[in-house]
This record gives structure tokens, sequence and C-alpha cells, in this order.
């Protein structure tokens, strides 16, 4: 990638290629022929800081410069230790019909960057998260504005967690497939400020996601856990298809309010307008102390705690 200039497409035809690509300037487009084009972890490791950190593609600018209008497109990405994709401080960066499965930590990942695009993906099978946003992963520091970043048509199956959104505000999640993870879709935020909310979480079908996950030291056991809000703010969650999520872990059920790691609770949460059937232990769940205004209507389910929310 040291050759090529703003604006340039990298067309990388159909094979097998066993390296990491690190990409820090802006406009490049890097496209593949789908998953006929794989990327797999170099036999001996290179020199770039890419590779050195177990990551098949890496998209890094800094808080100064950072790497603008960055296409990934068409690949497929498995085996690495970390991650396939990796990106931080980027802005309008576009991931499209990648695949990312088998990767040790996240399939798709990106922190400190704003007005992402995540369209058309398959993230299956990776030890964390599919698909991972995030404020920051090494410092404490309140919610990142996306400034509209989108997650939309992609397929999330059989990862620990199918789509984890961290300590972010304005993002959209809409038309994806969350399925045979251990939950489907993890909003995190805290007390910092500002919160972590102003989400549009829509259209969505969040289906038997009953993989089974250990406790960690910093999650319990999960396992059927549909979409989970903590620490939440001003999120709507709104027409989503929400089934077949069993489990009898804290965060089991169709929707679930749960209060963050350090105690801070869901507000002016909007859940409305979902298709909730066949989740255990209920398909709308608040498990938390106090109502907080956050809202239930118009939603299609038959059990929920406390009683009365369907």
């Amino acid at each position: 990638m040291e050759a090529a200039q703003p604006g340039d497409t990298i067309v990388v035809s159909p094979g097998t290629y066993r390296e990491s690509v690190l990409i820090t300037k802006s406009n490049l487009t890097l496209r593949g022929a789908g998953e006929q084009t794989v990327i797999r972890p170099a036999a001996v490791p290179a020199v770039n800081a890419c590779a050195q950190k177990g990551n098949g593609i890496c998209v890094t600018g800094t808080d100064a410069h950072p790497v603008e209008r960055v296409t990934v497109r068409g690949l497929k990405l498995t085996g690495f230790t970390k991650n396939g994709v990796w990106a931080t401080r980027t802005d309008e960066l576009t991931v499209r019909e990648v695949t990312a499965e088998k990767n040790g930590q996240w399939g798709i990942a990106e922190e400190r960057s704003t007005r992402s695009v995540f369209r058309g993906n398959i993230a299956r099978d990776n030890a964390e998260s599919g698909l991972f946003v995030s404020n920051t992963v090494d410092t404490e520091a309140g919610a990142t504005d996306t400034l509209g970043t989108e997650i939309r048509d992609n397929q999330l199956l059989g990862n620990r967690i199918g789509a984890t959104i961290r300590r972010v505000r304005n993002l959209t999640v809409k038309d994806n497939i969350f399925s045979a993870n251990c939950a489907g879709v993890f909003v995190v935020g805290d007390e910092s400020l500002p919160r972590a909310g102003s989400m549009i979480i829509r259209g969505n079908t969040v289906s038997k996601n009953n993989k089974y996950c250990a406790a960690t030291p910093r999650l319990p056991d999960m396992q059927g856990a549909g979409i989970v809000l903590t620490g939440t703010t001003d999120t709507l969650v709104e027409s989503n298809v929400i089934q077949s999520n069993v489990g009898s872990t804290p965060f089991s059920g169709g929707v679930v309010l749960f209060k963050s790691f350090v105690g801070a609770v869901n507000e002016r949460n909007v859940i409305r307008d979902n298709v909730l059937t066949g989740n255990t232990t209920a398909d709308l769940a608040v498990r938390e102390t106090g109502t907080h205004n956050n809202k239930f209507n118009g939603n299609v389910c038959t059990r929920s705690e406390p009683a009365g929310l369907c």
C-alpha cells in the first residue's frame, strides 16, 4: 500500500493471501472479489504494525489527521489472533461485503471514528463481537459522537456478541440479522459525559441467540439475549422482530434494560412497535431499579418483567 496515491483503487484478485494490510492514507479503496479473495495471517510475521498486533486489515489515522474516505470491500478475513478489520481515528470509512470469520477477538471493529458505514458484511464465529464500535479501547472517556455511523444489512452470526456498541452516540443499527450469538445487540454506556445513546435500532431480525458464553471478569454468563441496553439514554428500539432467544442468565430475554457495570441506569429510551415472541425469561425486561422515563409502546409480546410492559 506504500505506493498507492489518494484516489487509487487497489484490486485484489481471487486467491489466498497470507499477509496483513496497513492503510494510513486517505481516499483509497481496497477491493477484492468477495469470499474468493481470502486474507489469512502470514506464515512468518511481517514487520508492519497491523500484522504485529494480530490484525488483518488496519485503517489507522491520528487525532490530528484522521484517515478519510477509505473503502474496504469484497474480502474474506479469517484466522487472525486479534481482528479481521481494525480501524482507529477515521472519518467516512466504508466496510462493505466483507466476511470476517474465526478471528480471535472482533470480526470488524473501530474506535475514535466518525461517519462510518458498515453494510452488507458477514461476521461469524469470532471470539468476541462480530462487529464492534467504541469510543476508545484504551482510555476512559465520554461517548464519541459518531456523526451518523450506520450499521446496516449485515449478518452477525455465531459470535459471542453480534454487535457491541460501546460508549458512542448518534448511530443507526438497521435491517441486520443477528442469530446464533450469545447476545444479539449489546449497547454499553456508563455515567461518563456525554452519555452513550441517541441511537436508532430499527428493523433488525434478532433470533435464536442461544449460544452459551461463560462469565468473564466484566460480564456474567450470557445466553439467549436479544437486545441489551446498559446505561443508555435517548435510544429508539423500533420495529424489530425479536424471537426465540432462550436462556436463564441475567441478560436473557428479548429486549433487556440492565444497569451498567458502574451502576448507571438507562434513561429516556423508547421501545416500541417490536414483535417479540418466544423469548425467555421474558420478551421485555427491566432489570434495574425504577423506570427512569423509559417507555414501552405498541409492542407485540406475551411476557414482561415486571408485568404490564407488553
